[in-house]
């Protein structure tokens, strides 16, 4: 009667350990690095076609063997893969669903057989616009969301089948509702909904969890992570403090900012290129904006100059999130090793435009800001590999320039 009674506890507790998430320190990362998103953005009308979709994620048919060991040859000892959810949520290819899961796990294998651990980041861009949904319409279609818990469950029992100590997975990308109030009560709700889809699909995974308000510090902040059972967990957040500079000429970024280019990094080290820089801004916004709001923008502009106009109210803009989720984590017991910067960065050359940023400056602001998060022990990761904000490629699959690559290849390591 003992032994089977013994045998009963042992099988028990087996059976227990196989199904309770593993500990937080199945997937450890320090430093890494975003890839794109999109860089051809097909039109919805074409995903029903294999070829236009497939390969998935559409950094599949650029990155080679060659990208893969510069990046882990710089430093980087992870990506942040991100993944649009709309292909697996349009009419037009939900046929391709299985083919999409399937070229998703190829793609966290091209990195992990080749030593990089991979953040899968599903990653669905801000609003609608020419696309039939966004962040905004999931959040607030109820239907729309039930078919976004579909999607997180269906790439989570994918991603459940790697390795936990590889492969970790970002449930939203930048949730953008509220920091406060309602709206930080309501994201925390669908947060543990995403939350309890995942894990139930993927039990030893790694999930990553961010707060509203654009993933900011803030939307962090208004999070109680207790609400969360769970202690395999990584909680997120980004920082691009401050816009002003991190930002620049970027046409989608607000409406003056797409006239400000040329502010250095940092300005008081620069100051004659800065005092440049701000003339010829204002005098772009005086020659091109709307009328009735020239006055606001050229205001707005000289209240965001003011915040950084000595070294200490810089070092104060950009070390702002860092002191929120210092505070936030103080308060609820959370580990630094449980902590990541998903995503920071600063504009090389806005789509368009002829004016690239001086490569020293992005590698100086980049330093400064990956230095923040390691003397906290967070770790980070870049925006991004290519595009506006490219630090292996800029556009076409033109090389950027070697300085932010040689600059984290050259930080300090344990």
């Amino acid at each position: 009667m003992k032994l089977a009674f013994s045998l009963l506890v042992a099988a028990t507790a087996a059976l227990a350990s196989m199904q309770m998430p593993v500990s937080a320190g199945e997937f450890t990362a320090k430093r890494g690095l975003n890839l794109d998103l999109w860089n051809i953005w097909p039109q919805e009308a074409d995903w029903g076609r294999h070829g236009v979709l497939l390969p998935f994620p559409e950094w599949r048919r650029t990155i080679t063997d060659e990208h893969v060991t510069l990046i882990r040859d710089s430093g980087f000892d992870f990506v942040r893969m991100p993944v649009d959810p709309l292909p697996f949520l349009s009419r037009r290819s939900r046929h391709l669903r299985e083919d999409l899961l399937d070229s998703i796990e190829d793609g966290i294998a091209f990195f992990t057989e080749r030593g990089l651990k991979v953040l899968v980041d599903l990653h669905p861009i801000p609003r609608g616009q020419d696309r039939f949904a966004g962040v905004v319409e999931i959040l607030n279609d109820d239907d729309l969301f039930d078919e976004y818990l579909d999607v997180v469950s269906s790439l989570a029992k994918r991603i459940g089948s790697s390795d936990p100590q590889a492969v970790a997975f970002e449930l939203m990308n930048e949730p953008v509702m509220g920091c406060k109030g309602k709206d930080a009560a309501d994201w925390q709700n669908l947060l543990k909904r995403l939350h309890g889809a995942a894990r139930k699909a993927a039990p030893e995974t790694t999930l990553v969890l961010n707060g509203a308000c654009w993933g900011s510090a803030e939307g962090l902040a208004a999070l109680d992570p207790e609400s969360v059972d769970d202690s395999n967990v990584i909680w997120g957040f980004h920082a691009y403090a401050p816009f002003i500079l991190t930002h620049q000429g970027a046409l989608w970024a607000g409406d003056f900012i797409k006239y400000v280019t040329g502010l250095p990094y940092p300005p008081h080290e620069h100051e004659a290129q800065y005092a440049e820089a701000v003339a010829a801004a204002k005098e772009r916004i005086r020659q091109n904006a709307p009328a009735l709001r020239e006055g606001g923008m050229l205001a707005y502009f000289d209240e965001l100059l003011a915040e950084i106009d000595t070294p200490e109210k810089l070092r104060s803009v950009i070390e702002a999130p860092f002191n929120i989720v210092d505070a936030w984590a103080a308060e609820h017991d959370i580990a630094p090793e449980d902590i990541i910067l998903s995503e920071f960065g600063m504009i090389r050359q806005e789509y368009g435009n002829p004016y690239v940023m001086e490569p020293q400056w992005r590698a100086d602001f980049i330093r400064d800001v990956a230095t923040l998060a390691e003397k906290r022990g967070y770790a980070w990761a870049l925006w991004g590999y290519g595009g506006a904000f490219g630090t292996v490629e800029a556009f076409g699959g033109e090389r950027a320039e070697p300085h932010i690559l040689d600059m984290v290849k050259a930080l300090p390591r344990d």
